[in-house]
């Protein structure tokens, strides 16, 4: 509007500015009234001009504040809608921020809870491993305790059949256990086994039985003087028991005195040899405190076959072939098969060399060592808590509601 105030002015200006000029111009003279003339026309026409292009003009302008408030209120609209959506999204970020955080603080329980997990996965594993390596010690434990009695056995009562007991039960529990770092100490065993049953054995039932059986044989035993005076009665008893047989008769009867004569006449006569010792008299008590000491001479001996003990075996059979040869009857045969069997075992060998079990005596004394070295070398277990299961924030929750009720 200012602005068309001043053109309005200028043109009124330019208007009435050429009227005294040409009224001053008619006045002075008449030649130039057609001057004057041509300029009047110009200067309406310019009028003309200014006037439309002030009206355009003036039509541009108001145009413009139309569109320029046409603009204005698609702007207003615009920036209110801007604003609007500028809020909602203010609030979908915010919104959008709360659940993250949310998610981060349970990918933070959960990277927790894996961390821990992986810690029980792995404490369980070395409680798998202890465990493991306490069967094994166990395993290893009992077959020293077997070994160990084995070599007593073989050692101090030369027993093979025990020791052999004692390994194979050592191999039977090593071989249950079925680990691949016992398989030394099972080899070692098998071998062990394998030279203890090649190793010559003593048959110690066997001679015990042989030796039950020449106890009870004592008693039956005739002593040496008891079948010296058992000779002429027998032969007197087959004179007699001949004429009873049959009828007497002339000619028996001559036999017979005859017969008596003869074996007077032998009894004259006695033949001694020097180079034997006569039987020794025993009276009923002598004779059975001998045959009780010949008695406890086989119980000694089969005591020292238990206890391998070879010398006073020997000894005590040799002494009690000795008293059946001199003070019983060797013409008997209980006596000389008595004699005969005290003979073989005496020659028989009691206390045997058995191999001791030395190859698995070393795997044991191995594998302690490697355990020992395992055990010092293990670290400390420590089985970590689990982690408290993340609870949602209730700020998060709140937030989300107003979104929901915006969207």
């Amino acid at each position: 509007m200012n602005q068309e105030q001043p053109a309005l002015t200028q043109s009124g200006s330019t208007e009435a500015a050429p009227a005294p000029n040409r009224e001053s111009a008619a006045r002075p003279s008449a030649s130039t009234a057609a001057g004057g003339s041509v300029r009047g026309g110009l200067a309406a026409a310019i009028s003309v001009v200014a006037l439309v292009a002030t009206g355009v003009l003036g039509w541009y302008v108001h145009d413009m504040r139309g569109s320029v408030t046409v603009v204005r209120e698609e702007v207003a609209q615009r920036l209110a809608a801007g604003d609007s959506a500028a809020t909602e999204y203010r609030a979908l970020a915010r919104q959008q921020q709360e659940a993250i955080a949310a998610l981060q603080g349970k990918l933070g329980a959960l990277e927790a809870q894996v961390a821990a997990t992986e810690g029980q996965a792995a404490a369980l594993e070395t409680l798998y491993q202890q465990f493991s390596r306490t069967r094994e010690d166990r395993v290893i434990a009992e077959a020293e305790y077997a070994v160990g009695m084995a070599a007593q056995q073989l050692q101090l009562a030369g027993n093979a059949e025990a020791a052999l007991v004692a390994l194979q039960g050592a191999e039977a529990r090593v071989a249950a256990h079925d680990a691949g770092q016992l398989l030394p100490l099972r080899r070692a065993l098998a071998r062990d086994i394998e030279a203890l049953k090649a190793a010559p054995q003593v048959d110690v039932p066997g001679i015990a039985l042989r030796l039950q059986a020449l106890l009870e044989r004592v008693d039956r035993l005739p002593l040496a003087f008891a079948g010296e005076l058992a000779v002429q009665p027998s032969v007197d008893a087959d004179t007699a028991a001949a004429p009873a047989a049959a009828e007497p008769s002339p000619m028996d009867f001559i036999k017979g005195v005859a017969h008596e004569v003869w074996h007077e006449i032998l009894a004259l006569v006695r033949i001694e040899r020097l180079d034997q010792p006569e039987p020794v008299l025993l009276a009923p008590a002598q004779s059975t405190y001998l045959r009780e000491n010949l008695k406890i001479r086989l119980l000694t001996a089969r005591l020292a076959l238990l206890a391998r003990d070879g010398r006073t075996f020997s000894a005590d059979l040799v002494q009690a072939q000795g008293w059946i040869e001199r003070y019983f009857d060797k013409r008997d045969a209980k006596v000389q098969e008595t004699l005969s069997e005290l003979a073989v075992l005496g020659a028989m060998p009691v206390k045997v060399e058995q191999p001791a079990p030395v190859e698995s005596i070393a795997a044991l004394r191995l594998l302690q060592a490697r355990a020992g070295e395992a055990s010092r070398n293990a670290p400390a277990v420590v089985v970590p808590p689990a982690a408290p299961p993340a609870e949602e924030p209730a700020k998060g929750n709140a937030a989300r509601q107003p979104a929901g009720a915006a969207r």
